[in-house]
């Protein structure tokens, strides 16, 4: 049988990935197959900034991004598959997957286009129980 966690334990570890992140992070779009978790990375697609604060305190074991600037020059051509938070420095700190819905990181078109802007609609992580 699976853990269950409390909502107190659940938003506490969402608020470390905000922690983690520290100021002002990055959210880097990826194509290709996901490595496993802080793998090395495919091609580039697009780097978006975060705002200075990653997200405000987690609710009901969710955490929703603040707003993330979009990418107004595309790096390359591709179609994104996953995507990897880090801190301004490029540390890892985690990687969800990327869709144009029902996904953790909602993009305005997975089908990125070098020079194309590339905007992120909303970054949501939940942390279920079973």
């Amino acid at each position: 049988m699976a853990v269950g966690y409390s909502t107190t334990l659940r938003n506490a570890r969402l608020d470390a990935i905000t922690t983690a992140i520290g100021a002002s992070g990055l959210l880097r779009i990826y194509d290709g197959t996901r490595p496993a978790s802080g793998g090395a990375a495919t091609t580039l697609l697009a780097q978006l900034a975060l705002s200075a604060t990653f997200a405000p305190a987690a609710a009901a074991g969710v955490l929703t991004a603040s707003a993330i600037t979009s990418d107004s020059s595309a790096d390359a051509t591709g179609t994104a598959t996953w995507a990897r938070l880090t801190t301004s420095g490029g540390t890892f700190v985690a990687d969800m997957g990327v869709a144009v819905s029902g996904a953790e990181v909602t993009l305005n078109t997975v089908a990125i286009v070098i020079g194309g802007t590339v905007a992120c609609t909303s970054c949501v992580i939940t942390a279920g129980n079973p």
